[in-house]
């Protein structure tokens, strides 16, 4: 990157020399003179090239369309304060436009989890009504092997019947359940 500036300083300068006016030469000789230092800080601040460059370009063409048309009095502090400040600048946007855009991610993908959320509970609100609506045993057998977690041997101990009983009523619970989910989509 140094040695571009360089290159880039005295390609300029060989170039643009005679096209400059002779009370701007001054502008050619400051970027002869500080440009390769000026390089090195913007890359230590913005790190990355494309920055600098746009960084370093801005700095001197601020400086080339002063107001007075004058050079400044302290031509090195003028230039790296306002090296500093243009990629100050540009970290503040690249800081702000990677918020704004994890801000719509986050968004998208909140608007995404809500959406699924609200379908998830409609779904569960549905089936718990249908649930309700089951016969008394029926409903007793789905609460507590689905509801409860329990095992059919415990579903079964608690409701005074067999393991193979607590199954087939399960099953049944399943098939209406189903069949009324069914009936509520169409």
């Amino acid at each position: 990157m140094f040695n571009r500036a360089v290159s880039c300083d005295l390609f300029w300068d060989s170039l643009a020399g005679e096209a400059v006016d002779s009370s701007q030469r001054w502008v050619l000789v400051a970027m002869q003179k500080y440009g390769p230092e000026l390089v090195m800080v913007l890359w230590r601040i913005l790190g990355n090239e494309q920055d600098v460059c746009d960084a370093y370009q801005t700095t001197f063409l601020r400086l080339a369309h002063l107001d007075t048309w004058r050079k400044p009095r302290h031509l090195k502090a003028y230039l790296f304060r306002t090296a500093n400040n243009i990629a100050i600048t540009m970290l503040r946007r690249r800081a702000v436009e990677s918020r704004v855009l994890s801000g719509m991610e986050h968004h998208a993908g909140t608007a995404e989890a809500t959406e699924i959320d609200f379908d998830t509970q409609h779904l569960a609100d549905s089936l718990r009504r249908c649930i309700a609506e089951l016969p008394e045993h029926l409903r007793s057998v789905v609460t507590l092997r689905d509801l409860g977690e329990l095992p059919y041997k415990e579903v079964a101990r608690i409701m005074g019947i067999s393991t193979g009983t607590a199954r087939v009523y399960r099953c049944k619970a399943v098939q209406l359940l189903a069949a009324w989910m069914n009936k509520k989509d169409e």
